[in-house]
């Protein structure tokens, strides 16, 4: 049985969590103080995802980046392709937050949006 040691992003309390698999299958997950120590361990360990955060230029703007960020979580082995799909991209202003800056980034179906106005 193999042992995997993480320190839980859920909630601000970081507990150490000891999950144990059985190959691929989670076993036990301990160390949590509430559930969603759980449910993160369990997902962390079979499928790790992320919000990816970053910035695109912005052409005739009060600003010349807006920030932006994927609209969930993304698998964790896609964000070298989220952020290489956002290199290149540029928005005309006026850019509001919620904006859909770029469909389905990298195949994952997650759309990345504007986190701040433009105008």
């Amino acid at each position: 049985m193999e042992k995997r040691e993480l320190i839980c992003i859920g909630c601000p309390m970081g507990c150490p969590l000891t999950v144990e698999l059985e190959g691929s299958e989670v076993k036990s997950v301990s160390g949590h103080t509430c559930k969603r120590g759980d449910v993160y361990a369990r997902k962390e360990v079979t499928n790790p995802t992320r919000i990816v955060t970053s910035t695109v230029k912005v052409t005739g703007g009060s600003a010349d980046m807006v920030s932006v960020k994927t609209r969930e979580d993304i698998p964790k082995d896609k964000i070298f392709a989220c952020v290489q799909a956002l290199k290149d991209v540029v928005v005309e202003a006026p850019v509001h937050i919620g904006d859909v800056i770029l469909s389905n980034v990298a195949g994952t179906g997650v759309d990345i949006v504007a986190t701040k106005h433009v105008l």
